[in-house]
Protein backbone atom coordinates (compact mmCIF):
# COMPACT_ATOMS: atom_id res chain seq x y z
CA UNK A 1 0.00 0.00 0.00
CA UNK A 2 2.98 2.32 0.79
CA UNK A 3 4.34 1.27 -2.66
CA UNK A 4 1.68 2.02 -4.26
CA UNK A 5 0.87 5.43 -2.42
CA UNK A 6 4.22 6.69 -3.09
CA UNK A 7 3.94 5.88 -6.79
CA UNK A 8 1.00 7.59 -6.61
CA UNK A 9 2.22 10.59 -5.40
CA UNK A 10 5.41 10.22 -7.63
CA UNK A 11 2.99 10.44 -10.84
CA UNK A 12 0.87 13.77 -9.65
CA UNK A 13 4.32 15.45 -9.01
CA UNK A 14 5.80 14.60 -12.30
CA UNK A 15 2.59 15.44 -13.52
CA UNK A 16 2.26 18.84 -12.31
CA UNK A 17 5.34 20.29 -12.40
CA UNK A 18 4.93 19.29 -16.67
CA UNK A 19 1.58 21.16 -16.43
CA UNK A 20 3.83 24.19 -15.24
CA UNK A 21 6.14 23.48 -17.72
CA UNK A 22 4.06 23.65 -20.20
CA UNK A 23 2.50 27.06 -19.05
CA UNK A 24 5.72 28.49 -18.26
CA UNK A 25 6.83 27.96 -22.24
CA UNK A 26 3.50 28.94 -23.15
CA UNK A 27 3.66 32.21 -21.32
CA UNK A 28 7.39 33.08 -22.95
CA UNK A 29 6.07 31.93 -26.06
CA UNK A 30 3.37 34.81 -26.02
CA UNK A 31 5.69 37.47 -24.60
CA UNK A 32 8.09 36.53 -27.52
CA UNK A 33 5.06 36.59 -29.90
CA UNK A 34 4.12 40.23 -28.58
CA UNK A 35 7.77 41.07 -28.56
CA UNK A 36 8.20 40.26 -32.51
CA UNK A 37 5.24 42.69 -33.34
CA UNK A 38 7.31 45.65 -32.98
CA UNK A 39 10.38 44.05 -35.11
CA UNK A 40 11.16 45.77 -38.49
CA UNK A 41 13.26 43.49 -40.91
CA UNK A 42 12.52 45.87 -43.94
CA UNK A 43 14.51 48.81 -44.61
CA UNK A 44 17.79 46.64 -44.45
CA UNK A 45 20.39 49.58 -43.81
CA UNK A 46 23.62 50.15 -46.57
CA UNK A 47 26.67 48.85 -45.28
CA UNK A 48 29.51 52.13 -45.32
CA UNK A 49 32.96 52.08 -43.79
CA UNK A 50 33.74 54.25 -41.15
CA UNK A 51 36.32 55.88 -38.80
CA UNK A 52 36.51 57.70 -35.53
CA UNK A 53 38.47 59.90 -33.11
CA UNK A 54 38.73 59.07 -29.69
CA UNK A 55 40.48 61.40 -27.71
CA UNK A 56 38.31 63.39 -25.03
CA UNK A 57 37.76 66.86 -24.89
CA UNK A 58 39.33 69.01 -21.94
CA UNK A 59 35.66 69.41 -20.25
CA UNK A 60 34.68 65.88 -20.53
CA UNK A 61 34.31 63.84 -17.45
CA UNK A 62 36.01 60.10 -17.84
CA UNK A 63 33.64 57.57 -16.99
CA UNK A 64 35.64 54.60 -17.87
CA UNK A 65 39.65 54.50 -18.33
CA UNK A 66 40.82 51.40 -18.77
CA UNK A 67 42.38 51.51 -14.57
CA UNK A 68 39.28 50.94 -12.54
CA UNK A 69 35.30 51.19 -12.36
CA UNK A 70 35.04 54.01 -9.71
CA UNK A 71 32.24 55.79 -11.74
CA UNK A 72 30.22 52.68 -11.59
CA UNK A 73 27.97 50.93 -9.37
CA UNK A 74 26.42 47.78 -9.93
CA UNK A 75 22.58 47.33 -9.89
CA UNK A 76 20.50 46.46 -6.18
CA UNK A 77 23.60 47.21 -4.18
CA UNK A 78 25.19 44.25 -6.01
CA UNK A 79 28.91 43.67 -6.11
CA UNK A 80 30.51 45.25 -10.17
CA UNK A 81 30.62 41.65 -11.89
CA UNK A 82 32.72 43.24 -14.93
CA UNK A 83 36.20 42.50 -15.49
CA UNK A 84 39.19 44.64 -16.81
CA UNK A 85 41.31 42.80 -19.11
CA UNK A 86 45.59 43.16 -19.81
CA UNK A 87 44.68 45.48 -22.16
CA UNK A 88 42.85 47.52 -20.47
CA UNK A 89 39.16 46.56 -22.12
CA UNK A 90 36.33 46.35 -19.33
CA UNK A 91 34.36 43.28 -20.50
CA UNK A 92 31.05 41.68 -19.51
CA UNK A 93 30.63 38.59 -17.96
CA UNK A 94 27.63 36.42 -18.00
CA UNK A 95 25.23 37.47 -15.09
CA UNK A 96 27.66 40.71 -14.36
CA UNK A 97 24.54 42.65 -13.93
CA UNK A 98 23.94 45.86 -15.62
CA UNK A 99 27.07 49.12 -15.19
CA UNK A 100 25.27 51.72 -13.49
CA UNK A 101 27.16 55.54 -13.19
CA UNK A 102 27.68 56.87 -9.77
CA UNK A 103 26.32 60.58 -11.70
CA UNK A 104 23.69 61.22 -13.24
CA UNK A 105 23.00 63.04 -16.52
CA UNK A 106 20.43 64.82 -18.96
CA UNK A 107 21.04 66.44 -22.30
CA UNK A 108 25.25 65.29 -23.10
CA UNK A 109 27.51 64.31 -26.13
CA UNK A 110 28.74 60.90 -24.90
CA UNK A 111 31.74 59.01 -26.42
CA UNK A 112 31.57 55.27 -25.95
CA UNK A 113 34.24 52.29 -28.26
CA UNK A 114 32.97 48.84 -28.04
CA UNK A 115 34.05 45.75 -29.22
CA UNK A 116 32.21 42.47 -30.13
CA UNK A 117 33.85 39.17 -30.00
CA UNK A 118 36.15 38.21 -32.40
CA UNK A 119 35.47 34.20 -31.63
CA UNK A 120 31.79 34.74 -33.25
CA UNK A 121 28.91 32.05 -31.84
CA UNK A 122 25.28 32.90 -32.15
CA UNK A 123 23.27 34.86 -34.48
CA UNK A 124 21.00 38.04 -34.79
CA UNK A 125 20.65 39.29 -31.23
CA UNK A 126 22.31 36.91 -29.77
CA UNK A 127 25.60 37.93 -31.12
CA UNK A 128 27.63 40.71 -29.05
CA UNK A 129 24.42 41.74 -27.67
CA UNK A 130 24.10 45.32 -25.29
CA UNK A 131 22.89 48.60 -25.12
CA UNK A 132 23.80 51.88 -23.92
CA UNK A 133 20.55 52.63 -21.81
CA UNK A 134 20.86 57.40 -21.78
CA UNK A 135 19.24 58.61 -18.74
CA UNK A 136 18.68 54.88 -17.74
CA UNK A 137 15.68 54.78 -19.95
CA UNK A 138 16.39 55.06 -23.71
CA UNK A 139 18.82 52.41 -25.55
CA UNK A 140 21.46 52.99 -28.00
CA UNK A 141 21.36 49.01 -29.21
CA UNK A 142 25.33 47.64 -29.25
CA UNK A 143 25.26 44.82 -31.57
CA UNK A 144 27.54 42.83 -33.83
CA UNK A 145 25.59 43.65 -37.04
CA UNK A 146 28.74 43.14 -39.27
CA UNK A 147 27.11 40.16 -41.84
CA UNK A 148 24.51 39.30 -38.78
CA UNK A 149 20.81 39.41 -40.18
CA UNK A 150 18.26 40.52 -37.47
CA UNK A 151 15.83 42.91 -37.76
CA UNK A 152 16.51 46.87 -38.34
CA UNK A 153 15.40 48.29 -35.42
CA UNK A 154 17.57 46.42 -33.40
CA UNK A 155 20.34 46.47 -35.01
CA UNK A 156 23.54 48.34 -34.20
CA UNK A 157 23.26 52.27 -33.82
CA UNK A 158 19.28 51.69 -33.90
CA UNK A 159 17.27 53.34 -31.15
CA UNK A 160 16.13 50.07 -29.82
CA UNK A 161 12.76 49.38 -31.44
CA UNK A 162 11.78 52.72 -32.66
CA UNK A 163 14.75 54.22 -35.19
CA UNK A 164 16.59 52.30 -37.51
CA UNK A 165 20.27 53.49 -38.70
CA UNK A 166 20.54 55.42 -41.74
CA UNK A 167 23.66 53.09 -43.06
CA UNK A 168 25.12 49.98 -41.29
CA UNK A 169 28.67 51.20 -40.47
CA UNK A 170 29.67 48.46 -38.68
CA UNK A 171 33.14 46.87 -38.22
CA UNK A 172 34.35 43.23 -38.31
CA UNK A 173 34.04 41.26 -35.13
CA UNK A 174 37.04 41.67 -32.86
CA UNK A 175 37.53 45.23 -34.16
CA UNK A 176 37.34 48.47 -31.88
CA UNK A 177 34.00 50.84 -32.92
CA UNK A 178 32.65 53.87 -31.58
CA UNK A 179 29.59 55.51 -30.86
CA UNK A 180 29.24 59.59 -30.87
CA UNK A 181 25.61 60.38 -29.20
CA UNK A 182 24.34 63.66 -28.47
CA UNK A 183 21.43 63.25 -26.55
CA UNK A 184 18.39 65.72 -25.57
CA UNK A 185 16.29 64.89 -22.39
CA UNK A 186 12.67 65.01 -23.04
CA UNK A 187 10.93 68.00 -20.92
CA UNK A 188 7.60 67.20 -19.00
CA UNK A 189 5.10 70.06 -18.20
CA UNK A 190 4.08 70.03 -13.98
CA UNK A 191 1.13 67.62 -14.57
CA UNK A 192 3.24 65.11 -16.55
CA UNK A 193 2.29 65.71 -19.89
CA UNK A 194 4.91 65.79 -22.49
CA UNK A 195 6.43 69.07 -23.41
CA UNK A 196 8.83 68.01 -25.65
CA UNK A 197 10.62 64.08 -26.79
CA UNK A 198 14.08 63.26 -26.17
CA UNK A 199 15.99 63.70 -29.28
CA UNK A 200 19.40 61.15 -30.46
CA UNK A 201 21.37 62.32 -32.73
CA UNK A 202 24.21 59.40 -33.51
CA UNK A 203 27.71 58.78 -35.03
CA UNK A 204 28.54 55.32 -35.40
CA UNK A 205 32.45 55.11 -36.10
CA UNK A 206 32.26 58.78 -37.70
CA UNK A 207 29.32 58.04 -39.76
CA UNK A 208 26.05 59.96 -39.47
CA UNK A 209 23.24 57.18 -38.65
CA UNK A 210 20.74 58.91 -36.29
CA UNK A 211 19.97 62.33 -37.10
CA UNK A 212 18.21 64.26 -33.80
CA UNK A 213 15.58 61.50 -34.38
CA UNK A 214 12.14 61.97 -31.60
CA UNK A 215 12.48 59.20 -29.68
CA UNK A 216 8.49 58.02 -28.66
CA UNK A 217 9.54 56.79 -24.97
CA UNK A 218 11.32 54.99 -22.84
CA UNK A 219 12.86 51.49 -24.58
CA UNK A 220 10.74 48.25 -23.91
CA UNK A 221 11.48 44.98 -25.39
CA UNK A 222 7.82 43.63 -25.70
CA UNK A 223 5.56 46.99 -25.36
CA UNK A 224 4.97 50.28 -27.46
CA UNK A 225 7.51 53.49 -25.75
CA UNK A 226 4.92 55.37 -23.61
CA UNK A 227 6.47 58.83 -21.98
CA UNK A 228 5.86 59.07 -17.97
CA UNK A 229 7.38 62.02 -16.32
CA UNK A 230 11.07 61.85 -14.88
CA UNK A 231 13.42 63.42 -13.09
CA UNK A 232 15.85 65.85 -15.80
CA UNK A 233 18.94 63.81 -15.35
CA UNK A 234 19.19 60.09 -14.04
CA UNK A 235 22.43 57.70 -14.39
CA UNK A 236 23.30 55.84 -17.61
CA UNK A 237 24.12 52.41 -18.17
CA UNK A 238 25.68 49.77 -19.61
CA UNK A 239 23.64 46.62 -20.60
CA UNK A 240 24.23 43.39 -19.53
CA UNK A 241 22.41 41.22 -21.57
CA UNK A 242 23.74 37.69 -20.35
CA UNK A 243 24.52 36.23 -24.07
CA UNK A 244 26.59 32.67 -23.02
CA UNK A 245 30.13 33.25 -24.44
CA UNK A 246 29.63 36.79 -26.43
CA UNK A 247 31.32 38.85 -24.04
CA UNK A 248 30.74 42.56 -24.98
CA UNK A 249 33.85 44.68 -24.48
CA UNK A 250 33.70 48.80 -23.73
CA UNK A 251 36.91 51.49 -23.23
CA UNK A 252 37.18 55.07 -23.48
CA UNK A 253 34.20 56.57 -22.01
CA UNK A 254 33.79 59.66 -21.89
CA UNK A 255 30.75 62.47 -21.34
CA UNK A 256 29.97 66.83 -21.47
CA UNK A 257 27.02 67.48 -19.82
CA UNK A 258 25.55 70.09 -21.88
Amino acid sequence: MKKTLALLLACISIATSSHAQAKYKSYQDSIAAEAAKLEVWTNVPEVVAGNFINDAPSDAIILYNGKDFSAFHGRDGKKIGWKIDPDGALTDVKGAGDLITNQSFGDCQLHVEFRTPANVKGAGQSRGNSGVYLMGLYEIQVLDSYKNPTYSNGQAAAVYKQHIPLVNASREPGNWQAYDIIFKAPLFKEDGSLTSPATVTLLHNGVLVQNNVKLLGPTDWVTKPVYKKHPATLPLFFQDHGDDGNPISYRNIWIRPL
